[in-house]
């Protein structure tokens, strides 16, 4: 009699295991890129998502939910389940928003915490090739000359492309119009085309067009020359000492969520980065993959935080 019971325990505990495993392998995990298609988010959450799939055993898809400088996906991800489907793929505008919006239905720090971390991307000052500017300095000169005349395109009020730019003319103290777009591949269309003279954006929209006289790429933000154009000099060289600027990326998930599901997605894309094809795609985005623990994480959103808030301070940009 034993013998039975034991044996129907063990039947209907393997059965209830693999449920489980069946239950959390067919779940659809989804990443929200809160910016348009085209982006520097969008183009590596789109990078990585079939290997991702691959390595959590689900399906794993990724929504664009643009709007309102990455607030509008971003308070999606706050409400969601913490239940370890909903993942936004998220960078520096994520910390940004909480200085540089005086209203928001979110704390980007409390209302999230960190999955996995994936690396950064510096940026490039890129103007039209019709302004008659060769470096950093010139440029400044030049706007500096005709107040309020000229215009510079960014992804969006909020976005980390409007802050890099409004961070920028706070320190030269340039009078230029913000002409905000729902993308960077927008936002440097506007340069293309002549209907603004500058944009900052992130590696992944300004590579395609390094040898396109229609722009020219005077200087990248971060603190030491871009290995993807070591011939650019940073912005502090070339003109604007002090100012630097670059972009995280990485995966955060509502609070709440329970730990072995963040473990999980932090795993998993620690897998995906080790495969050499993924390396190579990102390589050609320009953007830096990198790995880190989620405390660590957490206390680089904390630190970034901070940071930003002194960033938004300079800028002088504030969205009401």
């Amino acid at each position: 009699m034993r013998r039975t019971v034991l044996k129907t325990l063990a039947v209907v505990s393997t059965a209830v295991f693999a449920n489980r495993s069946h239950s959390q392998s067919s779940r659809t995990i989804r990443i929200v890129v809160p910016f348009a298609a085209g982006g520097v988010q969008d183009i590596l959450a789109r990078s990585i998502n079939a290997e991702l799939s691959q390595a959590l055993g689900s399906p794993v898809i990724v929504e664009n939910r643009a709007g309102a400088g990455g607030t509008v996906g971003t308070a999606s991800v706050a409400r969601a389940a913490a239940d370890g489907t909903t993942y936004s793929m998220s960078a520096a505008s994520h910390t940004i928003a909480g200085s540089l919006y005086s209203k928001l239905s979110y704390h980007p720090i409390k209302d999230f915490t960190a999955a996995a971390y994936m690396g950064t991307a510096s940026y490039v000052l890129m103007i039209n090739g019709d302004v008659p500017a060769r470096t950093t300095a010139e440029f400044i000169a030049y706007v500096k000359a005709s107040p309020g005349k000229y215009n510079y395109a960014s992804a969006g009020n909020g976005s980390a492309t409007h802050l890099a730019m409004a961070y920028f003319a706070g320190l030269a103290g340039l009078d230029m119009v913000h002409l905000p777009m729902k993308a960077t591949g927008e936002a440097v269309n506007e340069v293309l085309a002549g209907r603004a003279q500058a944009v900052i954006s992130a590696n992944t929209g300004a590579l395609p067009f390094a040898k396109d006289n229609r722009v020219r790429l005077l200087a990248t933000t971060g603190p030491q020359r871009s290995r993807f154009l070591p011939d650019l000099p940073t912005v502090a060289q070339s003109g604007l000492p002090g100012y630097e600027y670059d972009s995280w990326f990485g995966l955060l998930a509502p609070a709440g969520t329970a730990k072995t599901e963040l473990d999980r997605i932090n795993t998993a894309v620690a897998k995906v980065f080790s495969d050499g094809n993924v390396q190579e795609r990102l390589d050609r985005q320009g953007i830096e993959p990198a790995l880190m623990s989620i405390d660590e994480f957490n206390r680089l959103l904390v630190s970034d935080f901070e940071k930003m808030a002194k960033v938004v301070k300079t800028s002088g940009a504030r969205i009401d």
